[in-house]
């Protein structure tokens, strides 16, 4: 496919042309100073694009620039890839969003909960009740990541060799059962924890389509769609065109780091949390698919309404990640006013984000510090992606929607 391109005039979509190149000079600023590699961003109105700007490197040390169809690990923007195939099999009847996992995957049958102590000395009760699929949609299963370093239970993660999400070496059934191991933080369907719930997803998929993850995934959603650019690895005649990965160093630098292992074909473990590559043209087609409420060129992957329920809020009592996050890490600005909805982040109240945001907007992150949003009330999708895995909080995704905010004339 080609690359994104812009289709539009900015004013003619009702955006600025001058805030718009305040927000390039912006970041373009931040790759002089070292501290990104290079970005791509683009502004689409009513699902034209509007604005798109390449800047900078994507390989520095190579001297290769940023292009429109350069490729990217998405890593969690994986995440709502993955919740729109549970989905597929959702309207089919395969599956429902109130069945219990261990239906599917036996190793969830009798959860136990974290009670107190740590290390060999945890002592758990039974759950009461089960986990649900719509509990590992929402990452309200009591799941986690090992490398939180906050509760007990992400030390018994880390002891069980998945810190990073999966064991070296192992597989996404090998993983899984691993995980339904492990004791649950809290009672299902209670608290709000990013976690691991979204490679079980991927695994649910397997099970219940039965076809591999990666393959459901190809026939399903990137072959319909023509995101010919998005997989678990890259082809050799791709491989030129993905971006090195980078990590930010104490002084704000950047300094290559290792990334996930896109090259040398198939992977072992077939992340739903967060294994992709994609491209800007790529991200633009599911975004529109998202935006379009299912269906794009002709090409129907779900219902209006099935859309319309992934992207409203389904934390306990509507509250905001914050007030429902059950750990300091998720105790920040960023998280006030933002709901979770079925994979992606929904804005329930623009009046306590921290950066401006229309009400209903939704979409997720990855941690090399690649994001999309939908804005439905504005008809407005935006992407900005780089290659930087941060060490802490970086302002890149408030300053972003502060200078789009800035942007929309009407």
């Amino acid at each position: 496919m080609p690359p994104l391109r812009q289709e539009v005039d900015a004013g003619a979509a009702g955006l600025d042309p001058e805030a718009l190149d305040r927000l390039d000079r912006h970041f373009a600023r931040q790759v002089d100073e070292g501290r990104l590699p290079g970005f791509l961003v683009a502004v689409a109105r009513g699902g034209r694009v509007a604005h798109l700007t390449v800047h900078g490197l994507r390989d520095v040390a190579a001297g290769l620039p940023v292009t429109a169809d350069t490729l990217w690990r998405i890593y969690s923007m994986t995440k709502p890839v993955t919740a729109v195939a549970v989905l597929t099999l959702v309207e089919e009847g395969r599956l429902s969003l109130d069945d219990p996992v261990d239906r599917y995957l036996p190793a969830f049958a009798e959860p136990r909960v974290y009670v107190e102590g740590d290390g060999a000395d945890v002592v758990t009760r039974p759950a009461a009740g089960p986990v649900r699929v719509r509990h590992l949609m929402t990452h309200t299963a009591g799941l986690t990541f090992g490398f939180y370093h906050s509760h007990p239970v992400d030390a018994l993660y880390r002891a069980a060799g998945v810190e990073s999400s999966v064991r070296p070496g192992a597989g996404l059934a090998e993983t899984v059962d691993l995980y339904a191991s492990l004791p649950l933080q809290f009672e299902p369907g209670t608290q709000w924890n990013y976690s691991v719930a979204s490679n079980v997803l991927g695994r649910l998929v397997e099970v219940v389509s039965g076809q591999p993850f990666d393959a459901f995934c190809a026939e399903r959603i990137f072959g319909p769609l023509g995101m010919t650019d998005t997989g678990f690895h890259v082809t050799d005649e791709q491989a030129g065109r993905l971006a090195e990965l980078y990590g930010e160093t104490d002084d704000g630098g950047i300094e290559p780091v290792p990334g996930l292992p896109l090259r040398g074909g198939r992977p072992r473990f077939l992340s739903g949390s967060g294994g992709l590559a994609s491209s800007a043209y790529d991200v633009h087609r599911f975004a529109e698919l998202l935006r379009r409420r299912g269906e794009l060129d002709g090409v129907r992957l779900l219902s209006p309404a099935t859309v319309d329920l992934m992207t409203r809020n389904h934390l306990p009592g509507d509250a905001d990640l914050r007030a429902c996050g059950s750990r300091p890490a998720h105790d920040r600005p960023g998280n006030d006013g933002v709901g979770f909805g079925l994979g992606v982040s929904v804005v329930i109240d623009p009046d306590r984000t921290q950066a401006p945001s229309g009400l209903g907007t939704y979409g997720w992150s990855g941690v090399a510090t690649t994001t999309f949003w939908v804005d439905p009330g504005r008809d407005l999708t935006v992407q900005f992606l780089t290659q930087v895995r941060p060490k802490s909080s970086h302002t890149v995704y408030p300053d972003l929607k502060r200078l789009v905010a800035a942007a929309v004339t009407d």
